[in-house]
């Protein structure tokens, strides 16, 4: 019986399994037909990740950037309402109305004056201003968060290093190390895990705010 693929904990090696074989089976593509918002059928694919694979990440996910559909509709707004307004103002100036303006002998002459735009158009000019203002802000925010994230996990492939050794006991749902200079063969529990391999990459700060969900005790 091989040392290496026996389980510290069970003292067995059936059910043994490498971390990163264990992480990768857990994350399937997964394709399937659905209906958009017109009900016309698509095709999507997603990543879909068991709650194993997700506790043996060797990285904390990035974050959410939902807010950029947000940029997105405000960037849409402020184009659309610049238009409606630049739009509207032509209409307005295009159209002089006809008045009285001087008398000659029995006879009104008519003097073009162009008409202005109702006050109504001139909000589209400021609620345009505004939404771009958001917009701006919206991708600033994300641009934000991707630089913070890239700058705190550039020390993943440590952790990756270490994580690549770790092995996996499906019976005991436990995970140990082999082979790594001044870690023993111990049992670690997959947070136990998580904060070892994330505090090699540098940022084991936030494996106490994301903790490893056990599947098996969920």
């Amino acid at each position: 019986m091989s040392r290496t693929h026996t389980c510290p904990g069970c003292g067995k090696d059936d059910r043994v399994q490498a971390v990163p074989a264990v992480y990768l089976a857990g994350r399937d593509a997964v394709t399937s037909r659905e209906r958009n918002r017109d009900g016309d059928m698509r095709t999507v694919t997603r990543t879909v990740t068991t709650g194993l694979s997700d506790a043996l990440a060797p990285v904390p996910g990035p974050p959410s950037y939902a807010i950029g559909g947000l940029g997105v509709l405000a960037g849409v707004v402020s184009v659309g309402t610049f238009l409606g307004g630049v739009l509207a103002g032509k209409w307005f100036r295009g159209e002089p109305a006809h008045e009285p303006s001087e008398l000659d002998g029995w006879h009104l002459l008519p003097q073009d004056v162009a008409a202005e735009p109702p006050p109504a158009y001139e909000f589209l000019g400021w609620i345009s201003a505004f939404a771009l203002l958001a917009a701006v802000v919206v991708f600033v925010v994300v641009q934000r968060r991707r630089t913070v994230f890239a700058r705190l996990t550039r020390g993943r492939h440590r952790a990756e290093e270490l994580w690549s050794q770790g092995w996996y006991c499906h019976r005991c749902g436990t995970v140990h190390l082999e082979d790594v200079p001044g870690e023993d063969r111990a049992p670690l529990t997959l947070q136990r895990f998580r904060e070892k391999v994330w505090e090699h990459g540098g940022y084991g700060d936030l494996a106490g705010a994301r903790r490893a969900v056990d599947p098996a005790r969920s």
